[in-house]
């Protein structure tokens, strides 16, 4: 996508919104057909029909779910070491899902937390270097 397309696209929406260009469109406040498969080319609807009855989810959206349940887990971890396993799966994860992918990086999912292991490393590393110092104090 072209630099600033984004910006240009959202400011053309908020505009047609403030003039009402939204404003009673067809099926508006209804719930949406998820059945509709008129979209889908004839000789693919059986397939999916198939496919959808028998709860396949696609690998990208199997690892969404995951990544999701990863989160949740993480978040209310109080253990450490545990925590820090559970960041790596959740950051592999990530990793394999961006992998699968192949759109511009722009649209990869940005791996987790990766601020926090970091600040909670250098924090450790100060913390241990200020004990070290103060034990050779004691022993001079």
């Amino acid at each position: 996508m072209f630099p600033g397309f984004d910006k240009l696209v959202e400011e053309r929406i908020k505009n047609a919104q403030k003039k009402g260009d939204f404003n009673n469109l067809p099926g508006s406040g209804k719930p949406l057909d998820l059945d509709d498969d008129s979209c889908v080319a004839e000789d693919l609807r059986l397939a999916y029909k198939i496919l959808k009855n028998a709860d396949f989810v696609p690998p990208e959206i199997e690892i969404k779910n995951e990544i999701k349940k990863t989160e949740d887990l993480l978040a209310g971890m109080k253990d450490e070491k545990e925590k820090y396993r559970t960041l790596k799966k959740l950051n592999f994860l990530i990793l394999k899902l961006n992998n699968m992918r192949s759109a511009s990086i722009n649209f990869d999912f940005p791996q987790q937390y990766a601020e926090k292991v970091v600040g909670r490393m250098e924090t450790n590393n100060v913390n241990n270097s200020s004990a070290t110092k103060g034990s050779k104090k004691e022993n001079e």
